[in-house]
């Protein structure tokens, strides 16, 4: 690849010519990871003729979109297979001053001719977190890939063989709906609670090889309560939904901690499912915060890895959940006005001018 840049004082040029790479696995079908690339810079034009690209614009916004071309074709020079999410991405950790490339170029494991790597600068913090650390909390929004991050160093773990078992969990707390009794077994009754981590782990292992290790107890796959009595050694422990645990199922699942153990904890705060607003995970965060060995990593709607549109939506419900939390605060902040005049005066506040 060769590039050059000409620059005047309110714009400049840039040109880049690819070599010994096909442009569809740069640019994407249908040019959509150029579509990708040109909303980053929307003060940059981006041309393609064969091999030659010439960008045209605002000098930064130039300077930065050759940056990440360069990046991108690094990385698809190595084998990645770019997706619009990882364009996206790569030009926000570039404004961080790092290299795409080194972030993003990071494979936990290769399922099925596909290989499972951080895609975004917050989830390889989480995955590097995971590495230096005995407990993790992965917490963060739908879609940013905090539990299946978490079970790919699980299996990335057993199969170096530096646990002896993986542990999955999941709280069973009905998301919302009143399922009633449910039919079957109690195998069945609680296996649809789990069959998302049943699913994530067929897609990392070879889908016959499973059922045998969970039938040696290699792998186990359980619900919260099964927890309870248990010390658990020489595991990779990881602990789904979290944020649909009671602080004193918290506390229990924490201190089933043994030796050669290490343990994932994710969760959303924003989507509690319990009757009582009362999440073991919420409190967890003020309770252990600054212990050494014990890792908070934050993900945010810049780490959502699914539909762009999934990013929108947590921002939306973001922003709509701090206006309301605004307002009860001012509400509260007025009857404690009106309460203090009362005491004060004695007059009923139902008579007091209302604060403006």
């Amino acid at each position: 690849m060769s590039a050059e840049v000409d620059a005047g004082r309110d714009s400049a040029e840039a040109r880049l010519h690819v070599d010994g790479v096909a442009m569809v696995r740069l640019l994407g079908a249908q040019d959509r990871l150029l579509t990708t690339l040109e909303k980053q810079y929307p003060l940059a034009s981006v041309h393609v003729r064969g091999n030659d690209i010439s960008i045209t614009g605002d000098p930064a916004q130039v300077e930065a979109a050759k940056r990440l071309i360069e990046e991108l074709l690094v990385m698809v020079r190595d084998g990645h297979d770019l997706s619009p999410v990882e364009v996206a991405s790569s030009a926000r950790i570039i404004q961080s001053g790092t290299s795409p490339a080194d972030v993003l170029s990071q494979a936990i494991l290769t399922a099925k001719g596909k290989s499972i790597r951080p895609k975004t600068l917050g989830q390889k913090q989480y995955v590097d977190a995971i590495d230096q650390n005995t407990i993790v909390f992965g917490i963060g929004p739908a879609g940013t890939g905090k539990t299946y991050l978490a079970m790919a160093k699980a299996v990335q773990a057993l199969q170096r063989k530096e646990v002896n078992r993986i542990i999955l969990s999941r709280p069973a707390i009905e998301a919302g709906e009143r399922l009633g009794y449910l039919p079957g077994t109690l195998t069945d009754k609680i296996d649809p609670y789990l069959r998302p981590l049943y699913d994530a782990l067929n897609e990392m292992m070879d889908p016959e090889l499973v059922p045998k290790l969970l039938a040696s107890g290699t792998i186990e796959v359980a619900p919260l309560a099964y927890m309870r009595g248990r010390t658990l050694n020489d595991s990779f422990i990881v602990l789904d939904e979290a944020q649909n645990t009671t602080p004193e199922q918290m506390k229990m699942f924490l201190t089933r901690l043994g030796f050669g153990s290490r343990m994932v904890v994710t969760g959303d705060i924003t989507q509690i499912d319990l009757p009582t607003s009362a999440s073991g995970l919420r409190l967890v965060t003020r309770v252990l915060d600054g212990i050494d060995d014990i890792h908070f990593s934050r993900l945010t709607s810049d780490d959502v890895v699914r539909h762009s549109l999934v990013g929108r939506i947590v921002d939306a419900y973001t922003e709509y959940d701090a206006r309301k939390q605004a307002d009860h605060y001012e509400r509260e902040q007025a009857r404690e006005f009106a309460n203090r005049a009362e005491r004060r005066t004695g007059v009923p506040r139902d008579h007091l001018p209302k604060r403006r």
